[in-house]
């Protein structure tokens, strides 16, 4: 992204056409020519209402859901399109970017970082809010709060994390619909359509506090780090480990639930629904009591990491404990490493990330699996069982001692 501060206007053509300021030569026309072939269905999204603007002949609000299915009008897209962008659609992309006094280029970069389909230079698919956020963004490098690639990169996690939450929230109202109302999945669709008006609100002012709220998590995190140095962090390594060079020590853990490909075969579209929920829900909430925090679910299997080996400890067992008991749930086979990680695009990556994961596959039904660094480091709490086994030859790692994880004294994370 070239942030500049002169307006586009009559420069936009040149600069597209050269490929935008530091750009090699012909990256604009590319860009072009991708856009120009952009998917007829991601183009639709910004044309779904042609001509918006003009016959307005006002509302037709449905007044009554329970008088049989509902029908979608071009009038009530059009109160919810004003009500989630803030305004008529009025300007085109070439607009924006000489409000913003950027390349069309550098507006690019960012609108698709924050996940947005390509459009064309005629679609009016802009208002004077996105105007605003494309400035916000844009000032906060020229001011030299951020780096361009800082910028983008933290536009594409925006874009990311609320394009998965919006789709969340979507399905998990429409199946309350379908379940308490007794609605199809399409009428409850269309029904959540008419009714979100009321819903927006809330649902926006959720997400500012839980904003908030975790980013000062976050800073609590990293000034008990810089009070609590690295002493914690060192703790049973040596030095040798493939996973030196890494910044972040943490405690990495997996559960994986069993059988769950044969199970989900079996099961209709909202028993699995359901399984999944639930599994995700007991996930979350075991992790979140346990100072944890969940990385990320996919399908049958939880990503998480601790700030320390004993928390680490204590979720793992909580996790393995919780499935076994779950009337509904599978046991869970679960592991846990403790070393360092890289931390990039609200993922983790490196050798700790990739151990837990085959200790996983080792692990029975029920177990908990940790490798002989880790055990050092609980070696001495009573808090805790350890029971070596026979070294293991482990995909990318060699001969591997896993070590099983028990309950020893204490209670363990206890759940309100």
């Amino acid at each position: 992204m070239t942030v500049e501060d002169r307006p586009e206007s009559a420069r936009s053509a040149r600069t597209d056409a050269a490929g935008g300021a530091g750009s090699p030569a012909g990256t604009g026309q590319y860009d072009d020519a991708r856009e120009a072939a952009a998917s007829t269905a991601s183009k639709a999204v910004w044309q779904l209402q042609p001509d918006m603007a003009a016959d307005d002949d006002g509302p037709t609000h449905p007044d009554d859901a329970s008088a049989g299915p509902i029908e979608l009008d071009r009038d009530t897209i059009r109160r919810l399109e004003r009500e989630l962008l803030g305004a008529e659609r009025t300007l085109k992309r070439r607009d924006i970017a000489a409000g913003a006094g950027v390349s069309l280029l550098s507006a690019r970069k960012l609108w698709r970082a924050m996940g947005f389909p390509n459009i064309g230079d005629d679609d009016v698919a802009f208002t004077e809010k996105d105007l605003g956020a494309l400035t916000t963004i844009i000032d906060m490098v020229r001011r030299e709060q951020l780096t361009e690639d800082a910028a983008i990169s933290i536009t594409r996690a925006v874009g990311q994390m609320t394009d998965r939450m919006v789709v969340w929230q979507i399905e998990a109202i429409v199946e309350e619909m379908v379940a308490q109302r007794g609605l199809t999945d399409a009428d409850a669709r269309k029904t959540l359509v008419s009714e979100l008006p009321d819903l927006i609100e809330p649902l926006e002012k959720t997400l500012v506090y839980a904003w908030r709220r975790q980013m000062n998590a976050a800073v609590q995190r990293l000034a008990l780090r810089a009070e609590s140095g690295l002493r914690s962090s060192e703790a049973g390594r040596d030095g040798d480990e493939q996973d030196a060079p890494l910044p972040l020590a943490r405690a990495v853990g997996f559960a994986d639930l069993v059988s769950y490909t044969s199970l989900s075969r079996q099961m209709n579209e909202r028993t699995l629904a359901q399984l999944v929920q639930r599994f995700e829900n007991k996930s979350a909430e075991i992790i979140s009591v346990g100072g944890g925090r969940l990385v990320k679910t996919i399908g049958d299997e939880v990503l998480y990491i601790a700030e320390s080996p004993e928390a680490g400890a204590e979720i793992s067992l909580a996790l393995a404990k919780a499935f076994s008991e779950d009337e509904f749930l599978p046991s869970a086979r679960c592991a846990l490493v403790w070393g360092r990680v890289l931390s990039r695009l609200g993922d983790i990556y490196g050798p700790t990330v990739n151990l837990a994961a085959r200790l996983t596959a080792l692990a029975e039904p029920g177990e908990v699996l940790i490798d002989s660094v880790t055990a050092s480091t609980l070696d001495s709490n009573d808090r805790f069982v350890l029971t070596p086994h026979e070294p293991r030859q482990v995909r990318g790692f060699g001969e591997v001692r896993p070590v099983t994880l028990a309950r020893g004294t204490g209670t363990g994370i206890i759940l309100d």
